[in-house]
């Protein structure tokens, strides 16, 4: 892993290149261009804001606690990391089967086309961050939050997500050659994660609620849980996670990207066969 770490360190610029390209063909035929990566989460933001912030408000308010007077931050802030999460673990799935003519031609480690799939979602998440925090200042100006050390939560929870994403990437995408189901089951995966990962709703939500001990233990070994934690934790300290749910979400991440790693360079051969 060392090695392949290096000759992915020195063909860094080839990176950069593909994830020029990558957001180059995305946006060139749309007259919106880069805004569509800031309408799409506000527009969700918005939707749910209106269901739980307002048809539900009382329910929603009830479980929030600090973050009820701020609902819309708490939930642009979920969302905005969600769309990196959800947008690269798609298009990283089908990164080897969409770029076959130039793996098969290129002499770059093969782990630069689902990597560069995370890192191109992960731009669009940063061109996000001066909405969120042009937000953030309104809502501190009015008293309604107040970020202090917490902020530091926000390079935490990038490094953390990045991590995790960075091997899931690596692990579907080859896998994804050898078997096309892998795919059509992520869809339903992604669909299934928005919910069970508290993103548009608090963690203690889960777990103030009648749910099976064992049950809430295993929701919480999802280490998207801890990240998004992290996440709400930049504005709201109180979210920050406690010591066992950050040590399973860090540990958690690792050994994702350790078995991401090792599963595709054992199939990358066959990967390259069937390429």
């Amino acid at each position: 892993m060392t090695s392949g770490v290096a000759a992915l360190w020195s063909h860094r610029n080839s990176l950069r290149i593909l994830v020029r390209r990558d957001l180059a063909v995305k946006y060139q035929q749309s007259v919106l261009g880069y805004l569509w990566s800031l309408i799409e989460p506000l527009g969700m933001g918005a939707i749910y804001w209106f269901v739980f912030g307002v048809l539900y408000s009382r329910d929603t308010g009830r479980h929030l606690g600090e973050a009820a007077g701020s609902y819309p931050l708490f939930l642009i802030t979920g969302i905005f990391a969600w769309m990196w999460t959800s947008s690269a673990l798609s298009e990283a799935t089908n990164a080897l089967t969409g770029q076959s003519r130039l793996i098969t031609t290129m002499n770059v480690p093969r782990q630069v086309f689902p990597i560069g799939r995370v890192t191109g979602r992960f731009a669009e998440y940063a061109a996000g961050l001066p909405i969120l925090i042009a937000i953030a200042v309104i809502y501190a100006v009015h008293g309604r939050i107040h970020p202090g050390w917490s902020l530091l939560s926000l390079p935490l929870a990038v490094a953390v997500q990045a991590v995790l994403l960075i091997g899931l990437a690596l692990l579907l995408s080859a896998w994804n050659v050898l078997m096309r189901d892998v795919e059509r089951f992520m869809r339903l995966i992604i669909r299934v994660l928005f919910y069970a990962t508290p993103i548009i709703y608090p963690l203690s939500l889960v777990q103030e609620s009648g749910l099976p001990g064992w049950l809430k233990m295993a929701y919480e070994l999802n280490p998207l849980v801890g990240i998004f934690q992290l996440h709400h934790a930049i504005w709201y300290p109180d979210e920050f996670p406690g010591a066992r749910l950050l040590a399973t979400t860090v540990v958690g991440s690792l050994l994702v990207l350790a078995a991401g790693w090792w599963s595709f360079r054992r199939l990358e051969p066959a990967v390259l066969k069937e390429l």
